[in-house]
């Protein structure tokens, strides 16, 4: 059973929130505002669902549901990265496929999708290719798609028009702000210029703008090739470098807290196979929540809501049963 007085107590706090809120000072404080916003909202949505359980229009799931502390990141932007896997020129045809999608769902929402650094095929495909995604909640919307992503069609590249199974790797973490307090010091990073390939023209192929870091006490390394500006790419290889040691550091703390799952989050290892895309069936199989959809054709193309959708509503049964369960043990 939830916590009426709990409930009660939370929302007691919300006029203050709203105050804060409503303070000209805090917009000069990115960190605060986005904390202060985050708790506005998630008072906001357990105000809405009390009132809604009060009326009989709401069960006690949603009431817990709405009670669920949320991510404190989930609201940021989000830094991607799609990779081929098994399949060679299809594989990484699939890889493109995967990036264009992600790319018209974010155009959709209104959201900034910036390529950082990537390795293209002869035939639009890519190798690899890492990129961000700028807008309110591009974290949170993504956060379920790392992982391995596996695809069966008939390649264009295939005479006799047999089906082939390829795959490419998703990994998702959100961006890093000041208020996560990373100090990285100089002596900790490697850092090595190249000329940068792909498009852009001479420039882009002859000065080398493109940059490479390495964290030598974690191996993790960022590439920006995407500026002419070596200043530029910098900057944003840095800010990747950053969110990259945010997702260890967060990893590493959900294994010492003794967390029995990753969480539909994922690991982003190539083993971990979360979803089939068949295109001769015009089917999606998502295998984490066992949830079909014969709609690829227009998935595919970008229309990603009523999956996205799915996964973050099992995530909130998943967590809100927990929840309750460890309330009555």
């Amino acid at each position: 059973m939830v916590d009426v007085g709990q409930i009660e107590q939370a929302l007691g706090r919300l006029k203050s929130v709203e105050a804060e809120l409503g303070d000209p000072s805090v917009f000069n404080d990115r960190a605060r505002y986005r904390a202060v916003l985050a708790d506005y909202s998630a008072l906001k949505r357990l105000d809405y669902a009390y009132v809604a359980y009060q009326l009989g229009e709401a069960t006690e799931r949603d009431l817990a549901a709405a009670l669920l502390p949320p991510d404190p990141v989930e609201g940021r932007n989000a830094v991607m990265e799609i990779r081929a896997g098994t399949g060679g020129e299809e594989a990484a045809l699939f890889a493109g496929d995967l990036f264009r999608m992600y790319s018209r769902y974010c155009e959709s929402k209104g959201w900034k999708v910036s390529v950082m650094h990537s390795n293209a095929t002869s035939l639009d495909g890519f190798k690899e290719i890492v990129f961000t995604v700028a807008g309110e909640g591009a974290y949170g919307a993504f956060r379920f798609e790392s992982g391995g992503h596996r695809v069966q069609r008939v390649p264009a590249t295939e005479a006799q028009g047999r089906i082939h199974t390829s795959a490419a790797t998703v990994v998702v973490f959100p961006e890093a702000d000041e208020s996560d307090d990373i100090e990285i010091p100089e002596k900790d990073i490697r850092i090595d210029l190249f000329c940068a390939g792909g498009a852009g023209g001479q420039h882009v192929n002859k000065t080398e703008s493109a940059v490479r870091m390495t964290h030598l006490p974690t191996g993790l390394v960022a590439v920006c090739q995407d500026e002419r500006s070596q200043i530029r790419n910098r900057e944003k290889c840095f800010a990747t470098l950053k969110a990259r040691i945010l997702d260890l550091r967060r990893r590493e703390e959900e294994a010492k807290a003794g967390a029995d799952r990753m969480t539909l989050r994922g690991s982003g290892d190539r083993s971990e196979k979360i979803r089939t895309y068949n295109f001769p069936q015009n089917r999606l199989t998502d295998h984490r929540i066992g949830l079909t959809l014969h709609s690829l054709d227009t998935i595919i193309e970008g229309d990603m809501q009523a999956l996205l959708d799915a996964l973050r509503d099992h995530d909130i049964d998943d967590r809100v049963g927990r929840a309750l369960a460890a309330k009555e043990g």
